[in-house]
């Protein structure tokens, strides 16, 4: 049997790396991976970088995309090069919207001139959702979109992209709505990595025991890195072209338990105090999701509780920093 050709955008980041380890542990196919150049950090994939291929490539030139697509010919793509950041995004709203938007718009002409053919899983977001009331709960995909960031403005209109290239051309593209997910690796702008990493440097002795935090009234729906990354691959692999589907764990936790969770973890005695350049302009209260409509679909459920997940990303960053 053929093995499959797999092209992973963004490979060097948090989610690519841990599906790039998925797909090789399962021995799925020969992976190929794009990165931005010399500003790229692949501390991520050394470990795994030899059984690679990877290519430079910036998604906002159309040219380079076409040309990277072309040469690799990938059967699936996974896209998940992006501005990932949401509080980056009020502060750079312009690159959000042009390298999560127009990157994903190049990926699709690419592909729609090269091969329509290729089967496309997108990283799309509940933030998209943005604004969500309370007899909305939990969500669903026929929820409307009222995003509240940059950032959900960019992931909507790529969902939408996604849509309407597979109404409009017939390409193979599968949309993902990704809800908060964490663990090893994390990038440390993302909360639960910060709250860890500040841990270990209060462990370590490199930070005073006061622990810098944002909003903790927050509730969010989170999910292991480990269990998402199985996920995108199930979509690719069993999910109907066109369609959305919410990935995540059906259960929501406010910031302050989550927090509580990770102090549990040491035996430092730390205070916390609120930080006001960690709140946002505006911020979603809730996020609680319904993956039932991609379980159906693909029989897949999360297996990885939260606290496990919390106490790898806590060793990861003692580790990081020993």
């Amino acid at each position: 049997m053929k093995k499959a050709k797999i092209l992973i955008t963004g490979i060097t980041g948090f989610a690519g790396s841990h599906l790039t380890e998925y797909i090789l542990n399962n021995k799925l196919g020969e992976i190929h991976g794009t990165y931005r150049g010399k500003s790229t950090d692949l501390s991520n994939i050394m470990h795994v970088k030899d059984k690679l291929n990877l290519v430079k490539c910036d998604i906002t030139d159309y040219f380079v995309v076409k040309r990277t697509i072309k040469e690799i010919d990938p059967d699936y793509i996974f896209h998940l090069a992006a501005q990932s950041f949401v509080p980056e995004s009020w502060k750079s709203p312009r690159e959000t919207l042009e390298t999560n938007i127009m990157g994903a718009l190049n990926i699709f002409e690419a592909i729609r001139e090269v091969n329509p053919g290729i089967k496309v899983q997108i990283a799309s977001s509940s933030e998209t959702y943005g604004a969500v009331y309370a007899n909305e709960i939990p969500i669903t995909e026929s929820n409307p979109f009222r995003p509240l960031s940059p950032y959900g403005v960019s992931k909507a209109s790529m969902d939408l992209l996604g849509y309407q290239y597979h109404q409009s051309y017939g390409l193979k593209i599968i949309r993902t709505r990704a809800f908060n997910h964490t663990g090893p690796r994390r990038g440390e702008v993302f909360v639960t990595s910060n709250w860890a990493k500040q841990i270990a440097e209060i462990e370590k002795g490199t930070q005073e025991p006061v622990l810098m935090v944002g909003s903790l009234t927050s509730k969010r729906d989170f999910t292991d890195v480990r269990d998402m990354v199985r996920a995108y691959w199930l979509a690719i692999e069993k999910c109907e072209p066109g369609e959305a589907y919410n990935i995540c764990s059906g259960q929501t936790h406010t910031m302050q338990s989550i927090l509580d969770k990770l102090l549990s973890l040491t035996d430092k005695k730390i205070s916390v105090k609120e930080d006001p350049e960690r709140l946002r302009p505006s911020d979603v209260k809730e996020l609680l999701g319904d993956y039932s409509k991609f379980g159906r679909q693909t029989g897949w459920k999360p297996e990885i509780p939260l606290d496990r997940t919390l106490k790898d990303l806590l060793e990861y960053w003692r580790k990081q920093l020993a």
